[in-house]
């Protein structure tokens, strides 16, 4: 079982494309032995750190991947290497930000994910779009949850932030892309397994 989730509608972005591409990608699945569930979080730090604690807690997915928007990006796909722990500032869509600007009162400063995103970002390439790699999520909402998502799930969490929807970057490209990316994450996953 892999889970997906992407977010919701914030400040300008009435459709976020996080959860377009993640609809996108549900529906083209990720072949026969994987079953991908997917759910939309709110851009609010506590409800989107519930529902992250509830799909570690209830389902233990092999692989929780998050997908959120990143509204500087051009058209770039980002791949997060790990979440951080402390530094939230920003107000969420709700105009509450965490105690103390921190995820996990007792959690490490950050921490990485078991997927080698240099690897993947090393052996894939999505044509028409750049994929970079990165060792900061930003610190709001995304940062937050990929973080609480390491946390609750021993580092077997990932995140992969999508640009706007436009005229190049189309629901169904990045839908498509997402595709690209997470079957090569899951080899890494399999080579674990064996």
């Amino acid at each position: 079982l892999s889970f997906f989730s992407g977010f919701g509608p914030f400040r300008q972005y009435l459709v976020n494309s996080s959860w377009e591409a993640v609809k996108e990608l549900s529906k083209r699945g990720l072949g026969k032995n994987i079953d991908l569930r997917i759910v939309q979080l709110p851009v609010v730090y506590e409800k989107a750190k519930e529902q992250v604690f509830k799909i570690w807690k209830t389902l233990q997915p092999l692989l929780t991947v998050h997908v959120g928007l990143a509204s500087s990006a051009k058209a770039i796909i980002i791949l997060e290497q790990c979440g951080k722990n402390k530094g939230y500032q920003e107000m969420d869509a709700c105009g509450f930000r965490p105690e103390g600007g921190c995820c996990m009162l007792d959690g490490p400063e950050k921490i990485e994910s078991t997927i080698n995103m240099k690897t993947v970002w090393k052996n894939i390439s999505v044509e028409g779009i750049d994929i970079i790699f990165s060792r900061d999520a930003g610190r709001y909402i995304c940062d937050y949850t990929y973080y609480t998502s390491l946390y609750y799930g021993n580092g077997r969490a990932a995140f992969i932030h999508v640009p706007p929807l436009s005229k190049s970057a189309t629901a169904d490209f990045l839908g498509k892309a997402l595709q690209t990316i997470i079957l090569e994450m899951l080899k890494q996953c399999g080579k674990e397994r064996e």
